[in-house]
């Protein structure tokens, strides 16, 4: 079992930054895939951004040039570094870990940005 603890949501005005952070424990396997998903309200879930235990990273279209994924593997944890936030960032950001034989999710964390 693996379990994910995220934080850094909250409200920021468009055009501000906010840095998501996502702590693994259990039984964390070398070889994974952690990453980034939202939901908007009404909307499906969206892949964000992905990073696998090489450090190769993968990001939606949306976010490019915006948001920075990182990883801390000594710490088990990933991060989100989001800049120029847009109003439509809004949404239910999760946590992912993934192996051959698990997919974990956390329980999310609220980023609002105002316009």
């Amino acid at each position: 079992q693996v379990q994910l603890v995220e934080s850094g949501g909250g409200l920021v005005q468009a055009g501000g930054s906010l840095r998501l952070s996502c702590a693994a424990s259990g039984s964390i396997f070398s070889s994974n895939v952690m990453g980034w998903y939202r939901q908007a309200p009404g909307k499906q879930r969206e892949l964000v951004a992905i990073i696998i235990s090489g450090s190769s990273t993968n990001y939606a279209d949306s976010v490019k040039g915006r948001f920075t994924i990182s990883r801390d593997n000594a710490k088990n944890t990933v991060y989100l570094q989001m800049n120029s936030l847009k109003p439509e960032d809004t949404a239910v950001y999760y946590c992912n870990y993934k192996t051959k034989a698990l997919d974990a999710w956390g329980q999310g964390t609220l980023v609002t940005v105002s316009s």
